[in-house]
């Protein structure tokens, strides 16, 4: 495993999957074809895009560090259907930056340009540091991928797909959108400086329909936050101060929804927490 040809900037949290084998099964869980179009967060030096590359019909890197734009575009000059972009994924708007980029590949290219509503997937090695808002801005889209593989801390991973009695707000968060699972775990040797903890890489598949037709997700958050506000306290303590209202009116919403009062919100199942929410508003 060869180490990175500069200097990575610890201030962007840049650790170089450098192991082959966890970036082809990182890879391998995308499951891409020519008919996929591909959001790579983080490229890097192109280790990865070069696998992804050579499976999927287009790919957009986005890359922060300037230093590595002329090593990317380098690497894929003879490659049209890779784009490389130099800037913060944070501040894209990721729906339209797949749009256009594909409007400019079918100018150059005989693939047909995506439509409106374009279906796109993500592979990400995320820098520790802007995991959960990386998470956030892709769940909540407009324009949403359909499916994402993050490689992420081991720790968040595990949260994510987390299940009752171990339910956190990150995994109601991420499984009211998605169905999750751990595609890999990922040593801290794999990495180029190796980080201190290990990693994981987690498939997000985005579900066809809302979890909950007649609820909207404002509704549902607005509870389940009121829930996780003081999640060691039974849920009738921490409902009550979330969302501004007595004891006794928490406990009438609970049992309603066929909640014990008693119970905390990390042994709540996410078809309780719809039910609640729908008392709720």
């Amino acid at each position: 495993m060869a180490a990175p040809p500069f200097r990575p900037k610890k201030s962007l949290g840049q650790n170089f999957l450098v192991d082959s084998a966890h970036r082809a099964n990182i890879v391998a869980a995308a499951g891409l074809t020519r008919e996929d179009a591909v959001l790579e967060i983080g490229a890097g030096d192109g280790s990865l895009t070069a696998l992804i590359s050579a499976q999927a019909g287009r790919v957009v890197a986005v890359e922060l560090d300037e230093r590595l734009i002329p090593v990317l575009q380098r690497r894929f000059v003879c490659q049209p259907h890779v784009t490389v972009i130099h800037g913060d994924i944070l501040e894209m708007e990721t729906g339209e930056l797949m749009r256009r980029t594909g409007s400019e590949c079918a100018s150059e290219s005989p693939r047909e340009a995506e439509p409106a509503a374009v279906r796109f997937k993500v592979v990400a090695n995320l820098p520790y540091y802007i995991t959960a808002a990386v998470i956030r801005k892709l769940l909540e889209s407009a324009d949403p991928p359909g499916l994402v593989v993050l490689t992420v801390q081991r720790e968040v991973a595990e949260r994510i797909v987390a299940s009752p009695p171990r339910m956190s707000l990150l995994a109601v968060s991420v499984q009211y959108y998605c169905t999750a699972q751990v595609v890999d775990r990922i040593p801290a040797a794999a990495f180029r400086p190796p980080p201190k903890v290990d990693s994981a890489a987690v498939l997000l598949l985005r579900r066809g329909e809302p979890l909950f037709a007649h609820l909207e997700a404002e509704d549902f958050f607005r509870v389940v936050r009121a829930g996780f506000c003081q999640p060691r306290k039974q849920l009738r303590n921490s409902l009550a101060q979330g969302m501004g209202a007595s004891p006794a009116q928490a406990v009438a919403w609970l049992q309603a929804a066929g909640v014990t009062p008693q119970r905390r919100a990390e042994t709540l199942a996410l078809e309780e927490w719809g039910r609640l929410s729908e008392v709720v508003s």
